[in-house]
């Protein structure tokens, strides 16, 4: 029976309760750790996840605090395989239990409104506030909506550059596009995420295609004049896809001025374009977290390119898409990379010890044209004081014109490098 004094029983366990799953947040509001240093990580991509994992690699006896809205990551790398029917999503889905349970990592699943370096804190949206002696950020990448494509837009012609509901949703399009379809792709401009990213699905989407709507054919409008491994590309187009695969440089028909999303029509300076499926990658800026920090000059994040501490927020260290880190390009193997070099030299500031002069980092990136068949570029970095540099001699380019068993062995090295990376990341 349920009287008042077995109600205020209930209230007062349910308070209980309810006090004790916010307790690892309540703990940390406002104020610092007495007897230790606290890392605040904010974004559990490639480069958070990796910082977080990493530091308490390098500094065990430091609190790292890593926040991430979603419970679940869903990885651009691979996405495209998605997106063509090789993997399912599950393929691309990982979470953070493993940091939390094998590292000791605090993982809070909370939106931040911004990291206020004035105050060393991280703010929540619902409030909450969480003091750091050092931040690492990974705020990714954000869109330039224009030329008619606005937020929205992307429930008819799909980004699908970042990846989750929108690779699937451009996966259902392209099995519900007819035989004899067109398959439209705008390439944005320089800089963007991934820089082969869109060649590389545009690449699997043929690869669908061919096996499944054979009619079907592929236009890229591209916003700039040469793209990523333009020649491993367009050689491997030639055999795999031939007149399958249409590329339209910026100077010759590509340059879109208009955009109709829902009608899927574009605007060119020579004519529109009408896609019975269009796969529409605006231009590219750090993300809205980034400027609500304080942490963009421009459309960018400048860093201090040894230690990754931002030039504009003291304590406060950007990594990954959003950080001006050239010669590196904007990927997944580069924000790991940045990461690690990130907690490396986080955990030697604060013990006060020397950073490390220079660090050294290193970029790998696997492009599918089909299951069987890869490309790679690969490079080794050095950080100098504004500017990090390729080593000469390292890394380079797949050979153009190599046999079929070379291109197989890319691909089953692209799936390993994944497996690797995922695993390096989450577990």
């Amino acid at each position: 029976m349920l009287n008042r004094r077995n109600f205020n029983k209930l209230v007062v366990s349910s308070f209980a309760l309810s006090m004790a799953a916010c307790s690892s947040l309540t703990n940390m509001s406002g104020t610092l750790p007495k007897n230790k240093k606290r890392v605040v990580i904010v974004g559990g991509g490639f480069g958070g996840a990796t910082a977080a994992k990493y530091l308490k690699k390098f500094s065990p006896d430091t609190e790292v605090v890593l926040i991430e809205q979603n419970e679940e990551y869903y990885t651009c790398p691979f996405g495209n395989t998605v997106i063509a029917g090789i993997n399912d999503i599950d393929y691309i889905r990982h979470d953070y239990k493993t940091l939390e349970s094998k590292y000791n990592i605090k993982v809070l699943h909370e939106k931040v409104k911004k990291v206020d370096g004035s105050i060393n804190s991280v703010i929540l949206e619902n409030g909450e506030v969480i003091a750091y002696h050092k931040a690492i950020v990974s705020p990714g990448i954000d869109f330039k909506y224009d030329k008619g494509y606005v937020e929205g837009s992307e429930l008819h012609s799909p980004h699908a550059y970042k990846a989750g509901a929108q690779t699937s949703l451009l996966r259902k399009q392209l099995e519900d596009m007819k035989d004899g379809g067109t398959y439209v792709m705008v390439a944005p401009e320089n800089p963007f995420r991934c820089p082969p990213g869109p060649y590389e699905r545009v690449s699997l989407v043929a690869h669908y295609l061919k096996n499944n709507k054979p009619k079907s054919k592929i236009v890229i409008l591209d916003q700039k004049n040469k793209f990523s491994k333009q020649g491993l590309f367009t050689e491997g187009w030639e055999n795999l896809y031939e007149d399958m695969i249409e590329w339209r440089s910026a100077e010759f028909g590509g340059k879109v001025t208009k955009v109709d999303p829902k009608n899927r029509i574009l605007t060119t300076e020579e004519g529109d374009v009408k896609a019975d499926v269009l796969n529409y990658i605006p231009n590219q800026k750090a993300g809205k977290l980034a400027f609500d920090s304080g942490l963009t000059k421009g459309d960018w994040c400048p860093i201090n390119t040894k230690t990754f501490e931002s030039r504009l927020v003291k304590d406060v260290h950007v990594i990954g898409d959003a950080a001006i880190a050239t010669k590196m390009p904007k990927s997944g193997f580069s924000a790991n990379s940045q990461a690690k070099v990130a907690a490396m030299q986080v955990a030697r500031l604060l013990a006060k010890m020397p950073i490390i002069n220079p660090p050294k980092l290193a970029n790998t990136c696997y492009s599918l044209l089909s299951p069987s068949y890869g490309i790679t570029v690969a490079a080794v970095y050095e950080a100098h004081e504004d500017k990090i540099v390729k080593i000469e001699g390292s890394g380079g380019l797949s050979p153009m014109g190599a046999d079929e068993g070379y291109r197989m062995q890319e691909a089953e090295y692209a799936v390993g490098w994944y497996q690797n990376q995922m695993a390096d990341i989450f577990k």
